[in-house]
Formats: C-alpha cells, structure tokens, sequence
C-alpha cells in the first residue's frame, strides 16, 4: 500500500475518522496498532509474524530493565540477547546469502573449496526500519532515557506505527513514546501544513522522482550505449530520483503521523546544498545518521580515544551503515566512499583548512560542488545492480569518455538545471509555511489548484518507493 494509492487514501479516511470519533486513548492505540498491522500485512501477512516476534522480544527486555538496578547483569544479558535476537531476525532474511557467498569467495582466494548454501527468502519489506526502531527502545530502555512500557500495546504500537513502519523516519523509542501517555487534540494539529507538507511530499515522489525514473532506468540498464554526457545526466538523474523519492516519502509520512496527532522529526533538510560531506550526513537520512552515531559510533568509542581511533569508528560506522542499506558490496563500497571521504575531510580541515582565512562564498561553493560530486560518485555504486557495471560507470563519470552513442533527450538538462534551482529555492523559501499561513479560504484554492495540476504530471502506474527494499 502506497500513499501515493487511492487504496491508501481510502485505508486513511477510516483510520483518521475511527480515531478522531474515539476519546479513549487506549482504544485510539489499539485501532491505530491494528491498522498498522493491516497496512503492513497488506503486502504480504506472514511477515506480521515477525514484527510480533520482534516486538514481543523488545516487551520483555523492556520488563527485565523495569525490574533490575542499573548495571545489574542480567539487565546487561536481557538487551545483549534482544539486540542478538532482533538483528538475527534481519540478518536471516537480509544477509544470509550475502555472507555465505562472501565466506566462500574468501575459501577459494586462500585455496580452500567451500560449497554455498543459500536460502530462497524473500525480502520483507521495511524490516531494517522497525528492527532500529526496536533496538532504539531497548537500548533507551536500558539507558533510562525512557520509561519501559507495562502495556505490550504501547510497544506494538511503537515498533508497527504504520506511517513509518516500512521506508521511515526511524523515530527514536524517548521522542516517540512519551506522546502515548496524553491523549492527542485536535486542537495541537496543525492541519494546514500538515496537509501542505503531504502534498509536497506527493509532488516530490509522484511528480518527479516517477518521472524522472524510465530516464535512469535506461541508462543504468546499458551504460556502455550512452556517451559519457548522458551517462553522467543519468547519475545526476538518479541524485535527483532518489532524493525526491526518499525525502517525499519522509515527508507524507510526517504529515500522516501529524493528522493523527503525533509528531516526528525532520528527515532531510536541502543535503545537495551541503558544503561537505559531514553536513550532508546532518541534513540526508538525519535519522538514519544520528542512529548511527547515537547507537553505533559512540558506543564504539566515537572521537575519546585519539584521531586513529575515531577513523577506524567512523569507517566501521559507515561501513556498516552502508550494509544496512543493502547485502551487496555496492553497498559496503558507498558507505565505504562516504567514511573515506569524513576521514580525508577531518585532515584537511586540521591540517590544511585551518591554516587559510575563510574564502567566504566562494570557498562554499566549491565545497558545495566538490561535495555534490562526490556524493554523486557514491550513488553510482548504490544504483547500479553489479560491482561491475558500477566500476564502469564510475570510470565514464570520472573521466567523461565512452563508447556509446546513444544521448538522453535534449529536455533532460534544462529539466535537471529547473530541479537544482527549485532545491536552492525551496531551502530559502519553505513552501509548506508559506501554504499554511494562508487563511483558510485561499488555503483551499491554492491547495485544490496545486493537486489538481499536480495529478496531471503523474506517471501511469505506481511505482514502490526506493527505500522499500531497505
């Protein structure tokens, strides 16, 4: 079930009447539980099972860390066996064939045979999103950053909130929980923008990153055809089809959550406009990367133990966030692009950088631009379906030659130059703010004339957000 669906609006109008008509919060967090339920099971049931099990393993690690001191071990033995528990769940499904064909790989490098086992699973769709999301609230559990929950409900309610639950925001177990407890107002929903920032985000993933995805399709399908002009377009397409597919879903997500009267974090804030690779991570996936960084990095040891220390954290970070991403080296090589490109940018800026006064716009824009590219480079290896054809891409990317003939259609490149200039555009001036201070009346013919114009530039057909096979 897409929110770009009729299907979905139609599931939505029922959920949003059923909760707004009950008064009991208890009862509005049973019907939104099993309305998530239907929402995920619309894909296909049998997972339910494991959301349940996963839920039902972060319920009791919950109870173990209710009724221990701190620092007691078996509190220390319930989240290391929730965290084994719930990441053996994913690792099952996501990377048992990834890790067995590596092993075997590595057994003939060293001279060894070795045969591959490999499971025929199939993918559930959005269980990297809510296996973080259980992990959050055991880790926050037992850090005491909140409350464990006495009720199995508020637990379900939290790991398989629908708007969420498949592609994100990963919404932290201490931002999300503690707005159970009070029932939610109608009078805190702020529905103008939360019914602007839904259509922003329904232009994003239906208007552009839909439209945009036959060119990328094509070129990615048969690099080799294309001259090195349209291979690169193609790259700058995909930057473009991502970026407007992830942040559009992050931002109807948003906006459901908050007609529902619950609300989640920002999910991405302009990252192509970033000056370095470090503020890109700050404003793309902000909840992926401050996971990481809250759950993974620092707890490896973060920046406390010297410069060499904190490199070897940061790769391993993005490594594994790269990973995440996907059981392919594609994957660990785009992470691995980005922790090369945080540890060569710590160098400069101590060594280099702080020895010149700061060069103002211009040194931004080069940062800007060098970052951009650099960023752009990475996503060839997180787009393209072998290592191989990523390695070509990337040679055509880096050194603009190719056998190709074949060119991307001439409206390609003032269309992607119209698309840099609305991202710059919509970080100085917030579209959805200024949608929602209307008054109500011109509200609602800016807001019908937007969707009506909208619907006309979606494609035939619906194709499923990118972060789905995350």
């Amino acid at each position: 079930m897409l929110f770009v669906e009729l299907r979905f609006f139609a599931f939505f109008a029922v959920v949003f009447g059923l909760v707004w008509t009950l008064k009991s919060n208890e009862w509005r967090k049973r019907v939104l539980t099993l309305a998530s339920y239907v929402f995920y099971g619309a894909w296909d049931w049998r997972f339910l099972g494991l959301i349940l099990f996963v839920t039902a393993v972060s319920y009791a690690v919950g109870a173990v860390a209710e009724h221990r001191p701190p620092g007691d071990q078996r509190r220390k033995t319930a989240l290391t066996f929730g965290i084994v528990a719930a990441l053996g769940v994913l690792g099952l499904f996501k990377y048992f064939n990834f890790f067995t064909d590596s092993f075997v790989d590595f057994a003939g490098l060293m001279g060894f045979s070795a045969s591959s086992v490999t499971l025929d699973l199939v993918l559930p769709v959005g269980i990297s999103f809510y296996t973080f999301q259980a992990i959050s609230y055991m880790v926050d559990v037992h850090r005491g950053d909140v409350a464990a929950r006495r009720s199995v409900l508020d637990v379900a309610f939290y790991i398989a909130f629908f708007p969420q639950l498949v592609a994100g925001p990963i919404v932290r177990a201490a931002t999300f929980i503690p707005q159970m407890d009070t029932p939610r107002r109608w009078a805190d929903v702020s529905v103008r923008a939360c019914l602007a920032l839904f259509l922003v985000g329904f232009i994003k993933k239906a208007c552009v990153s839909d439209n945009i995805a036959p060119y990328v399709d094509l070129i990615f399908a048969d690099p080799s055809s294309y001259t090195a002009a349209s291979v690169v377009g193609g790259v700058l397409l995909y930057a473009v089809q991502i970026y407007c597919d992830f942040s559009g879903y992050s931002d109807m997500a948003i906006a459901t959550a908050g007609l529902l009267g619950y609300r989640f974090p920002p999910n991405f804030d302009s990252p192509y406009l970033s000056p370095n690779i470090q503020d890109f991570w700050r404003r793309w996936h902000i909840s992926l990367s401050s996971w990481l960084r809250d759950y993974l990095y620092i707890p490896l040891g973060g920046n406390r133990r010297g410069n060499a220390r904190r490199d070897v954290n940061l790769m391993t970070t993005m490594l594994l966030g790269g990973l995440w991403h996907g059981a392919s080296m594609n994957f660990v090589i785009w992470g691995g692009l980005h922790g090369g490109a945080l540890i060569v940018e710590r160098l400069w800026n101590t060594h280099v950088a702080s020895r010149f006064s700061p060069m103002g716009w211009i040194g931004a824009f080069v940062g800007m631009a060098v970052t951009f590219y650099w960023v752009n480079l990475a996503w060839i290896f997180f787009r393209a379906p072998t290592l191989e054809e990523s390695f070509a891409i990337a040679k055509t990317y880096l050194t603009w030659s190719s056998p190709g003939t074949e060119t991307l259609p001439v409206p390609v490149w003032p269309m992607l130059a119209a698309l840099g200039l609305f991202h710059y555009a919509a970080n100085k001036i917030d579209a959805q703010v200024l949608l929602a201070r209307l008054a109500p009346d011109r509200f609602a013919i800016a807001y019908g004339v937007l969707a009506a114009v909208s619907l006309s530039f979606v494609p035939l057909g619906y194709r499923p957000f990118i972060y789905f096979q995350f």
